[in-house]
């Protein structure tokens, strides 16, 4: 089901990155290219505007971040404040309110989805926005929705945000939201991997991180996670670290909410991944790599209600944005060298050779 409001995932096209952000048009676009993603909708950048337009706070926003000083913090806190008083104090507009409704409606009876910021700014290759919005997880009801929905539009006006913005010269009021309404995967394991070696930028390697439950405590950096390193073209694992993992984030179906639960032992020091599945999340990040043509950053999860060999999914896919931005990493030697130039030409066939130097 879709209008002007939402639009499901998978008819999203490369047309509608200005109505759907970065993460949405990334969800889309993974969908349509067959990967398993947990179906969902995008809340428009159209609904978005309504807000701003139909409720006056356009205004609003342009009166207390007018002139201001980015390096006052002060100032910075004030604003961020009273911004997110007077979005919640408004209601969003009837049209915009029935299209979540009904778009959460169609996708079952209380499903508990995930509630994901997707900003016109997010997700580019020179600028990642990467934890500057919130996310709701295990979200339950229409009406919660909908409140979380506001939520992430508010949240693009945190001072960590407005800091951001006043930085990096991306104007406030221009930068629209989206928002990703995802159904929630009930993960056994979850984590990120990075098709490059984030320590040095080699990118003949694959880096998985990966924790028990949802994957939020890898990014927050709540747990140490294991730590999976694995040959790119030869898909050999060529280094593990196993963590205690003292805690794990779980869905509370009765609360509607995500909640931290301790992990007790062995299970704390035993690998989140086996073997099969290490490989099976490092060739999923290389495909998304080749899809994307440019090193990513993903996030997955193992989905413990599906059977296995089908219960990899992956939730998110950006561009990696350090590296990527530097020259590529010297190889330390021959066959480091030579593999980085098969890893070239596999992920990018015009790319020019590898010289040695």
């Amino acid at each position: 089901m879709s209008n002007l409001y939402t639009l499901p995932f998978d008819q999203i096209s490369e047309n509608d990155f200005n109505r759907v952000g970065g993460k949405c048009a990334s969800l889309g676009d993974m969908t349509n290219a067959g990967v398993a993603v947990p179906p969902g909708y995008a809340v428009t950048t159209d609904a978005y505007v309504a807000m701003l337009d139909e409720t006056g706070l356009r205004a609003e926003l342009e009166n207390q971040l007018n002139n201001i000083d980015g390096e006052d913090f002060a100032a910075l806190d004030t604003a961020a404040q009273a911004i997110q008083v007077r979005f919640r104090s408004h209601h969003l507009p009837n049209s915009v309110e029935q299209a979540i409704r009904d778009a959460y409606d169609a996708m079952g009876q209380d499903l508990p989805v995930a509630v994901r910021s997707s900003a016109t700014a997010e997700d580019l290759p020179d600028a990642s926005f990467a934890g500057q919005q919130d996310t709701y997880l295990w979200v339950t009801g229409a009406d919660n929705v909908i409140d979380k929905v506001r939520d992430c539009w508010a949240s693009l006006f945190t001072v960590r945000a407005i800091a951001y913005r006043e930085k990096n010269n991306i104007p406030h009021i221009e930068t629209l939201m989206s928002v990703a309404v995802q159904k929630m995967v009930n993960a056994k394991a979850a984590g990120v991997a990075m098709t490059l070696d984030p320590n040095t930028g080699d990118r003949t390697r694959i880096v998985i991180d990966a924790a028990w439950g949802l994957g939020e405590t890898v990014v927050s950096g709540t747990v140490t996670p294991d730590n999976f390193v694995v040959e790119k073209v030869l898909e050999e694992i060529l280094g593990r670290t196993v963590s205690d993992k003292h805690i794990e984030l779980v869905g509370d179906a009765a609360k509607g909410e995500a909640i931290e639960r301790p992990v007790e032992a062995p299970r704390n020091t035993a690998s989140s991944l086996t073997d099969k599945e290490v490989l099976a999340v490092a060739m999923l990040a290389k495909s998304l790599e080749r899809q994307k043509k440019c090193p990513q950053d993903v996030e997955w999860a193992i989905d413990a209600d599906l059977p296995d060999g089908e219960n990899l999914v992956a939730l998110q896919s950006r561009p990696e944005t350090i590296w990527s931005q530097k020259a590529k990493a010297k190889p330390k030697n021959p066959y480091a060298m030579g593999m980085a130039s098969i890893t070239n030409t596999l992920t990018n066939p015009y790319a020019g050779k590898v010289k040695a130097k």
